[in-house]
């Protein structure tokens, strides 16, 4: 969303968070789209803080280090499609009398005056006309999202001056979809959690659309300082011990227990904020338009996991068990063809689920008929 310019220039998708930067450029090779250049770079406490860019000069160094120490091919573009920090943002599905797309685009900014909590003014304005998926309705359903002008522009500002060119920015959850729905469409209602090493993204997804957002302030990082405080040991062991026991009951029985019972608030914690917002979906009416005989309204089918968090071992069962909700992990790949997968590098495959928001993102500027 927040288009600038409306060319198809050769772009890569840069995913933009607190602790870290990570990039994906596809190109279209020997008849089908693939990977041709990836990177991430962990970036200090403070140059980011809650999707604000604090350090501009930090932020600026740190962005052309990835872009000069990426791998595979070289960058060759300055076209950037980038993400927005879903907390900073808006999102709303509202309703609009059936009309024709140049009065929709002159009525919906007045219309979501009423939904938006800051002065339009002070907002940057998107929206998307939502088909459904049965067409019986006397009225639009519009997906309007909004971002404060402010974050806009900084974050605008900072790649300018990194060299590069905005060709789009978009919210994160946005792109998080595009990757891990197949085809943009679901017959039932699913959610897609991301854990990320900052927040959670709580996403509600069901037609062809985003129904529900949030922001949750659990983060895997969360997950390594507890071990790290409980157990006297430095972050980086923590984490290696995150990676290693995770949930399960792997021997030696009181190195898995001791990771178990440390993380053990945490996800409880996470699991309060996941009920919270499943029940609020679940109270309210999303306009999901899906056929009776497909299932109870607002009844969420499955939760689909991504990020960098998702790799804790047993996690999905966890929240499974837990929410009462089949938990998966989410198919980064989904969209794509088989031929495609064969030629996906080991380390981008490894880390597949913290590239979600990256890879969709590079999905933003690419003809849909090379991946799906």
């Amino acid at each position: 969303m927040l288009e600038f310019l409306s060319l198809r220039p050769d772009t890569f998708g840069l995913d933009i968070n607190d602790s870290s930067f990570k990039i994906i450029k596809l190109r279209k090779k020997h008849g089908f789209l693939q990977p041709v250049s990836f990177n991430e770079k962990g970036i200090a406490p403070g140059i980011v803080k809650d999707g604000i860019i604090k350090d501009e000069k930090a932020f600026i160094e740190n962005l052309k280090e990835i872009m000069d120490t990426v791998r595979g091919e070289k960058l060759g573009t300055k076209y950037v499609v980038a993400s927005l920090p879903e907390e900073k943002s808006f999102s709303q599905v509202i309703q609009m009398p059936k009309m024709d797309e140049k009065e929709l685009m002159s009525a919906v900014g007045f219309e979501a005056e009423n939904y938006i909590p800051l002065p339009s003014e002070k907002m940057y304005l998107d929206f998307k006309k939502i088909d459904p998926i049965v067409d019986h309705l006397d009225h639009l359903d519009v997906l309007i999202v909004a971002v404060e002008k402010t974050i806009v522009d900084s974050y605008v500002s900072c790649l300018k001056k990194s060299g590069l060119i905005p060709v789009t920015l978009e919210i994160e959850t946005q792109s998080i979809v595009r990757t891990l729905v197949k085809d943009e469409t679901s017959l039932t209602p699913i959610v897609l959690i991301d854990f990320g090493g900052d927040s959670t993204d709580f996403i509600v997804f069901s037609g062809h659309s985003i129904r529900f957002t949030s922001s949750i302030s659990v983060s895997s990082q969360q997950v390594t300082e507890a071990i790290s405080k409980e157990l006297g040991i430095t972050e980086r062991q923590a984490e290696h011990m995150k990676i290693k026991y995770g949930l399960s009951s792997k021997k030696p029985a009181h190195r898995s227990k001791a990771v178990l019972k440390t993380i053990g608030p945490v996800l409880s914690e996470l699991i309060n904020e996941i009920q919270k917002y499943l029940e609020f979906y679940s109270g309210h009416d999303f306009h999901d338009h899906i056929p009776q005989k497909l299932g109870k309204k607002n009844n969420v089918e499955k939760i689909i996991l991504s990020g960098g968090g998702a790799n804790l071992k047993g996690l999905d069962e966890f929240l499974s068990k837990k929410l009462g909700i089949p938990v998966e992990f989410g198919d980064p790949w989904i969209n794509f063809s088989d031929k495609f997968k064969k030629n996906i590098p080991f380390e981008l495959q490894k880390k597949s689920l913290s590239y979600v928001t990256a890879l969709g993102l590079a999905l933003r500027k690419t003809d849909s008929e090379f991946y799906q």
